[in-house]
This record gives C-alpha cells, structure tokens and sequence, in this order.
C-alpha cells in the first residue's frame, strides 16, 4: 500500500488545509492513493513515525524534501527509504519492494 502524508516542512510548500492539498496533488501529480492529515515530519517536533523511521535509518530517514519514500515490511520493519527525486517506479525501487512481498 502506498500512503501519503503531506508536510508543510519544506519551504511551505503545503501551506494549506488537508482537502485542498489532497486535490493539489491528484491534479498535479497524479496522486490516487489514500493521504493522512497534514503532519509535521522533521526534526523534535516530527509525528513520531517519522521520528521511529529516524531512529531506525539514520540519515537515509529524514526527508529533505516532500516525496521522500520509505518502504515498511508487512511485518512491520522499516527497511528502505528513497529521496524525492527517486522516482516510485525507478528499478531500485521495486526490487526492494519485490524482495519483502510475501511469496
């Protein structure tokens, strides 16, 4: 499953309400699947999965920019993160995703 969760944490990029940026990017970006509320993702203050992430990746666990990806095993482990710029499709990406699906 692929979740979102919108962030204003980046040069107020998401300055509004959950609806108008959930409608920002289906338009923009194509998005279709579920997003959360608007949550704060950096720093003491980060919603405290993304805090666990953190602890978990180290550096590779904080997001520098909104569409930083995380992939989170079935059974919970968090295993992998990509920076915005990597595309959800890149190969890398989807071997990872691969290799943790139960066969």
């Amino acid at each position: 499953m692929v979740l979102g969760v919108p962030s204003n944490d980046f040069a107020n990029q998401e300055p509004g309400g959950n609806r108008e940026i959930k409608q920002f990017c289906e338009v923009n970006f194509a998005v279709d699947f579920p997003m959360t509320e608007k949550q704060r993702v950096t720093g003491d203050v980060a919603h405290p999965l993304y805090r666990w992430i953190a602890a978990e990746l180290g550096k590779r666990g904080r997001p520098s920019w909104n569409f930083h990806k995380f992939l989170i095993t079935p059974d919970g482990a968090v295993v992998e993160a990509w920076p915005a710029r990597t595309e959800p499709t890149a190969p890398p990406v989807l071997a990872a995703i691969e290799a943790v699906l139960p066969h």
